[in-house]
């Protein structure tokens, strides 16, 4: 799972967003209004930057371009990415990637607890068809949006395997990518992945992607309502600070500890 030998290009940064609006209170970061998203798209398209999903900046890469790219991902899949994101990316001339929370279309992010009704719901089956005819990349988030990491083998199997395929039937299409729920993600998972037929994966990470590193394991800058589109620029230039990145990876082991503990007590911590 990991991508050796020289490379023309130096690093790809991958955008991570969430829903199309404004949230207030502490789910506030996952949410990017309508109009910020434009000013993001419209800056980075300013810079020289092509927007593009993340399977097909893959592939540019390997088809050896050299040219500015950004890949834009969108997490779980929420009603609005069709009503307010697609006219966005459309007007920027843009694609990009988006992760379906499989088990979860239709109805509400029930892992956001109490804030998931101010996000509204996530999309129909007929609605990510209709995202997936205005041609973005349809990738998998999973079956349940749960820590892949600590759950059992076989349950792991049954996340990654039965949702690329119920995505697949649906949609006539294949599915090459995959987001980790939460980003949580490990070599167990990794392989899963891989084994289920996905040839691509992202994590969060907070950094840029660089050549040589995991295909299974992409990291992503998350911007947040609050950045500009000059500040985008910026970030996706260099890629922001190595602390927490850095910090988060040395925490990695004790926390999938406490989750795993936590959910044999019947928790989830994410």
């Amino acid at each position: 799972m990991t991508v050796a030998g020289p490379s023309a290009w130096e690093t790809l940064p991958a955008l991570m967003y969430h829903s199309v609006s404004a949230v207030a209170g502490p789910m506030r970061d996952l949410a990017v209004p309508p109009a910020r998203l434009k000013e993001h798209l419209s800056a980075l398209t300013a810079a020289g930057y092509r927007l593009v999903g993340l399977t097909e900046a893959l592939d540019l890469l390997d088809e050896g371009c050299t040219g500015k790219l950004v890949a834009v991902t969108f997490d779980d899949g929420y009603r609005n990415f069709l009503t307010a994101g697609v006219p966005v990316l459309a007007d920027a001339g843009a694609t990009a990637t988006l992760y379906a929370s499989v088990g979860h279309l239709g109805e509400h992010a029930d892992w956001l607890g109490r804030w998931a009704p101010d996000f509204g719901k996530l999309l129909t089956w007929d609605e990510l068809a209709e995202v997936a005819g205005a041609g973005v990349e349809i990738a998998n988030h999973s079956l349940i949006h749960h820590p892949l990491d600590v759950i059992p083998a076989a349950q792991l199997r049954a996340e990654t395997v039965l949702s690329k395929d119920e995505l697949e039937q649906r949609l006539s299409r294949r599915v090459r990518g995959f987001a980790y729920p939460h980003g949580y993600n490990g070599a167990k998972v990794r392989a899963a992945v891989l084994a289920a037929g996905h040839d691509n994966a992202t994590e969060v990470g907070r950094r840029l992607h660089t050549p040589g590193e995991r295909r299974f394991a992409i990291p992503r800058l998350q911007p947040t309502p609050d950045v500009t589109g000059a500040e985008l620029v910026e970030l996706v230039a260099g890629g922001g600070s190595p602390l927490i990145p850095k910090l988060k990876q040395l925490a990695q082991p004790g926390w999938r500890l406490a989750r795993r503990a936590a959910r044999a007590a019947g928790r989830n911590l994410t």
